[in-house]
């Protein structure tokens, strides 16, 4: 499920999230990328290790850090404020005489 916007969806992003051990946020960024450039090969080798990763994860039984889950949710929110004040000052222009 996508939570967030998928128009900042990038690689970068996904390296990102990878660096932090966010394993399944990597998984829906490639799979996004991939149904957007389905040729591109290194993204179905990023998915595969993530799915791994994912899949290790659920078998070690490694519990989820809360304190990762509210920093994530900070991200989002930021992201989402950036995108809001953007929005503000386009208007603000298209009301200008």
């Amino acid at each position: 499920m996508m939570s967030q916007d998928v128009n900042i969806y990038t690689e970068t992003m996904a390296r990102v999230y990878a660096e932090q051990g966010h394993w399944d946020k990597v998984v829906e960024i490639y799979r996004h990328l991939l149904t957007l450039e389905p040729e591109r090969l290194e993204y179905a080798d990023a998915l595969a290790e993530a799915e791994n990763r994912v899949a290790v994860a659920e078998d070690t039984g490694q519990p989820s850090d809360k304190l990762v889950s509210l920093f994530r949710e900070w991200i989002d929110l930021l992201f989402k404020y950036e995108k809001q004040q953007k929005l503000k000052q386009l208007r603000k222009r298209r009301r200008r005489p």
